[in-house]
């Protein structure tokens, strides 16, 4: 479970307070599909990154799995999101000096030992669609393409949470449509998905809308085409 207690976070700049969250509380169950929809400066990207402990709160509690993640130190944060949080950020993200295998590997080197890392990344490469291109590097791929690595990366440590900001924001409908079913295959295989989106029209294939507006979050209910 992800849960936020009265979480604040605030950033100054120029004299100027903003409340990018503000004063936040809210559950995610295990296995749930949580879509975040709202303007763009709304504070999604904050909340998500909150939840994923990238970014710390001003105030407020965050909680993953019952752990105030706060409370961990600098090797038991890294610890928890490497074993239990796949991060999709906006863009794919791509190191381009390692081809997609090694990309897709790369997360896994920093949970242990190298067994069976190899494998796991072809298996996921293959279940993405993009088995073929293992060997390329990210410039000689398409932005979907790019995408559906950076999910096999997210998905390399095996996590029982997906965090997705905006993972479709700049492809196609078509392969938009693909990453979409690619995240309902993972959710009904048991994984937490929470996805930010700008979109209602994605949004209603989560099973749970929040919206968010000038940092405060509101309950929109279930998606209308819910996977």
């Amino acid at each position: 479970m992800i849960e936020l207690i009265n979480t604040v976070k605030k950033y100054s700049s120029g004299g100027i307070v903003t409340n990018a969250v503000d004063d936040v509380s809210l559950s995610v169950a295990d296995g749930e599909f949580v879509a975040i929809v709202g303007h763009s400066g709304s504070g999604k990207t904050t909340l998500v990154s909150l939840m994923g402990g990238l970014t710390r709160p001003t105030s407020g509690i965050v909680k993953v799995g019952g752990i105030d993640i706060w409370t961990l130190d600098n090797p038991g944060l890294a610890r928890l999101r490497s074993e239990q949080i796949g991060f999709c950020f906006q863009f794919a993200s791509l190191l381009p000096t390692l081809n997609c295998l090694d990309n897709v590997r790369l997360p896994g080197s920093f949970a242990g030992p190298a067994g069976g890392r190899t494998e796991k990344a072809t298996e996921l490469l293959t279940t993405l669609g993009v088995a073929d291109k293992a060997r390329s590097y990210p410039y000689e791929l398409s932005g979907g393409q790019q995408r559906r690595v950076a999910i096999a990366r997210a998905l390399i440590n095996e996590p029982g949470i997906i965090l997705a900001d905006e993972p479709t924001g700049d492809l196609d409908e078509d392969t938009e449509a693909d990453i979409m079913d690619l995240f309902c295959d993972i959710h009904q295989r048991g994984t937490t998905v929470v996805m930010v989106t700008h979109s209602s029209r994605l949004a209603a294939r989560a099973g749970r809308v929040l919206t968010m507006s000038s940092g405060a979050i509101g309950e929109s209910g279930a998606g209308a085409a819910a996977c």
